[in-house]
């Protein structure tokens, strides 16, 4: 699906916990079910910073495609999207750059429900929306290469998604895949949650998703740094994220208190 596309009718679950309609709750948002609540207050039993780790991580996405956008990337394939919260990628890039084109994907239908939110970009730069999932990079390739050309740098970017894509799903795998179509010069952006500093919590916090039917694959820094094999890692390097360039942004108020138990970085493809 694309910006040029009629939005279909879409079937959505309400008996089951989403993570994209999680983190709209988390974050204020109304795009959300009684059993989202549910869970995310369960979670808030086991680490009550949950919610200003979700606005972390939107403050680490809006620092990164500043950065990326001040550095002449032009393109943008977000995969991954979430329910719209502005400012929004495109929002971001496009203050910077309002000529640059921005691909949203996700396989959540509320997201498709919401597509229309996200398909107002300005005049020179476009915004589309592709209905994919992350664990079919051949479809996310096909549809991206309608919008954005591959022989000019993208900026993968790839925002609290990866911690819900198994080793069994072979999240580096399709990490490496969607790089490989990608020319020199593109991006690599990723943030992901880690259990390195909160083992107990964390642990805790996966069995509960997982009895709700929602994997939660929490990788060291170690395992995170495996995405970025091959490319070239812009300073700070991995780093938990609020510390990823804060100059480029307002500090998440609670963002101090006590490290923020994630990973985001960026890298370069030679």
């Amino acid at each position: 699906m694309t910006g040029q596309d009629p939005i279909p009718a879409v079937q959505i679950d309400t008996t089951r916990p989403h993570p994209a309609r999680m983190y709209d709750w988390y974050l204020g948002g109304k795009d959300n079910y009684p059993v989202d609540e549910a869970m995310g207050r369960q979670m808030l039993t086991l680490d009550p910073r949950v919610p200003v780790m979700a606005r972390v991580n939107r403050a680490f996405m809006h620092r990164a495609t500043r950065w990326l956008a001040g550095n002449g990337v032009r393109q943008f394939l977000d995969i991954g999207t979430g329910i719209p919260t502005e400012p929004n990628l495109h929002q971001v890039a496009q203050e910077i750059a309002p000529d640059a084109r921005v691909v949203y994907c996700d396989n959540d239908p509320i997201v498709l429900a919401h597509a229309a939110a996200l398909l107002r970009g300005t005049d020179d730069g476009a915004t589309e929306y592709l209905q994919a999932d992350v664990r079919d990079p051949d479809a996310i390739l096909e549809g991206a290469r309608k919008a954005l050309d591959f022989t000019r740098p993208v900026a993968l970017s790839l925002i609290a998604l990866l911690h819900f894509v198994s080793d069994e799903d072979g999240a580096h795998d399709l990490v490496r895949r969607l790089l490989a179509e990608l020319p020199s010069g593109s991006y690599l952006v990723i943030s992901h949650a880690t259990a390195d500093f909160t083992p107990e919590e964390s642990k805790a916090a996966t069995e509960k998703l997982r009895a709700a039917g929602v994997t939660l694959a929490l990788r060291s820094r170690e395992e995170f740094t495996r995405f970025f094999d091959g490319l070239d890692l812009v300073e700070p390097r991995v780093e938990v994220p609020h510390r990823w360039h804060p100059e480029l942004g307002e500090p998440v108020p609670g963002q101090d208190d006590g490290v923020i138990p994630g990973y985001g970085a960026v890298a370069r493809k030679p």
